[in-house]
């Protein structure tokens, strides 16, 4: 039985030319840049792929400026951001995902040791915009502005700049002197920054000072309130402390007014928060800290890590279980079941849990009283400001993002929205068209488009963590970050997915030497020797090559 195999197959190898089949194929070879899954699932839009490119041949200031393009605190990201990008990772299927955030903390804090700069901002437009709130969005925001040329001031309500990254996540995740650092370099850039100063009306503000746009970006500092009973005190008996996690890390950030919860502690909730002051309620003495949430480990919504460590700190958790009330000896628990749709509901079924103090971490609300009289200005029943798909609110010139408006609610979320609200702001201001401000791909490259068999297996880094029973006695940063030889390691092991990495394959695997090298190294297809049989494309490792 013969076997069919396509003409293009049959010629020989350089027959092509002489015979014209050039000119008789019906697809062809297309060199082009697709989408990296880590490119796809970064909330900033940070084109991943490019900059551990630059870091593989160790170029680490090339590869700070292409991450700077999109955000101005990677020391930061690379220790607190939960790399949703490393979770879509290609390479996670063969041996483990490239550890994004270890290098790009690794080029954060060179970059901060060096006294890197970026260049000098676009000319002045002699546009004055306002940031209300220098947490992550604000900060974001103004810096992308301040790049555009804009004279922009920042003004927030405590004592020093950074929002939820200064006063929500604790020292031990993210050293002052880092935050301090890059704040000071987005200063550097031209912004404005006051202070210990609270807006309680924008709209005097907006027509008091000459301002040509504003930005909301207050956050959510505002915790939650629990539906517990709360037993008060009587006579001798015991009375539980109660505070809310917001509350409780921003006292402990500050430094001053520090609550004294006691030695048995316990936190109300699942999120990230909760482990946040469940660990710092450790740092500060307490011998038995435990964490009560409704549902079970499986459906708890912080992240994986921040649980392990938390249990390696001797945090205790107590699931399918709330607190009904508080009792002179700790709190009453209610022991649930989780339903459909994973709801949690009571059983009626009661234990006790002795503590001295309680921590409320049932999430954070904005608080956005102070838009009361802004017209045009539309807020949830919780407080979220609405926008629309540019971040602009009812308001002409009035726009807003972070956690004050109904969207993700992480660090590296609201930089997103700084950025792409900057956007949007510089085309008001400018009266250019609103720009696209969702991070719009086309196909997302998956690990079926790629050739692994190209690549050698390479065990991802590990970077080293200190001795938990070390890490509760101070607030010194628990996890190291990677040496120059250890980042280019991590950084190699990217499968550059989508894009060209210059590997001589589709050049090796042409039947008709149809494929040329190019001066800069790329290659390009000679259409006079290729017959389009599509062997170059079947066999590009990074999946670069797409038949037209």
């Amino acid at each position: 039985m013969n076997t069919f195999k396509p003409f293009a197959t049959t010629l020989d190898p350089q027959s092509s030319k002489a015979n014209h089949t050039g000119s008789w194929r019906t697809s062809e070879p297309i060199y082009q840049d697709r989408t990296a899954p880590c490119h796809g699932a970064c909330p900033i839009g940070q084109n991943v792929r490019e900059w551990l490119a630059l870091a593989q041949q160790g170029q680490d200031e090339s590869a700070w400026r292409v991450i700077m393009d999109k955000t101005p605190f990677p020391a930061t990201l690379g220790r607190v951001c939960y790399h949703p990008c490393e979770s879509m990772c290609n390479r996670d299927s063969l041996d483990g995902s490239v550890r994004v955030h270890s290098v790009e903390r690794y080029i954060g804090d060179k970059a901060l040791e060096l006294g890197w700069r970026m260049p000098s901002s676009a000319p002045a437009t002699h546009k004055h915009v306002l940031v209300v709130g220098a947490g992550p969005a604000g900060l974001s925001c103004a810096y992308q502005l301040a790049r555009k040329g804009h004279r922009v001031t920042v003004v927030d309500q405590y004592p020093q700049a950074g929002g939820m990254m200064r006063y929500g996540i604790p020292e031990y995740r993210l050293p002052r002197a880092v935050l301090d650092a890059e704040v000071q370099r987005i200063v550097d850039c031209g912004v404005e920054l006051i202070l210990n100063t609270r807006i309680d009306d924008l709209t005097t503000r907006l027509t008091g000072e000459e301002f040509d746009a504003a930005f909301i970006a207050t956050g959510a500092h505002r915790g939650q309130v629990a539906d517990i009973k709360i037993k008060q005190q009587q006579g001798d008996s015991h009375s539980v402390r109660v505070i809310g996690a917001v509350e409780y890390l921003r006292a402990v950030a500050s430094g001053t007014d520090i609550p004294t919860l006691g030695k048995r502690v316990a936190v109300y909730g699942g999120g990230n928060t909760a482990i946040d002051a469940a660990r710092t309620a450790r740092r500060l003495g307490a011998e038995q800290v435990t964490i009560v949430y409704r549902r079970d480990r499986q459906r708890m919504p912080a992240h994986r890590s921040e649980y392990e460590d938390a249990v390696g700190e001797g945090v205790k958790f107590a699931f399918l279980r709330t607190i009904a009330a508080t009792t002179d000896r700790g709190l009453s628990l209610e022991i649930t079941k989780l339903i459909a749709d994973n709801k949690a509901v009571g059983t009626g079924e009661y234990e006790s849990l002795d503590v001295d103090g309680l921590i409320v971490a049932l999430g954070q609300l904005p608080d956005t009283q102070f838009l009361a009289a802004l017209p045009g200005v539309r807020r949830t029943g919780e407080g979220a400001v609405e926008i629309d798909a540019a971040f602009r609110t009812g308001q002409p010139g009035v726009f807003a993002g972070g956690d004050v408006i109904n969207a993700q609610r992480t660090m590296t979320a609201a930089v997103g929205h700084g950025r792409l609200a900057a956007a949007s702001i510089d085309a008001y201001l400018t009266g250019r068209p609103m720009p696209e401000t969702t991070h719009g791909h086309d196909h997302v490259m998956t690990i079926g488009d790629l050739n692994t068999h190209y690549f050698t297996l390479a065990a991802p880094t590990t970077q080293k963590q200190r001795p938990a029973q070390e890490c509760v006695s101070n607030f010194d940063e628990t996890v190291a970050g990677l040496t120059e030889s250890q980042a280019r390691y991590e950084a190699q092991r990217c499968l550059s997915c989508g894009t060209c990495i210059r590997c001589s394959t589709c050049f090796s695997v042409c039947p008709d030497s149809a494929i040329r090298r190019k001066p800069d190294g790329s290659y390009e297809v000679d259409s006079q020797y290729c017959k389009g049989c599509g062997i170059c494309a079947q066999e590009c490792p990074s999946g670069a090559i797409q038949m037209r």
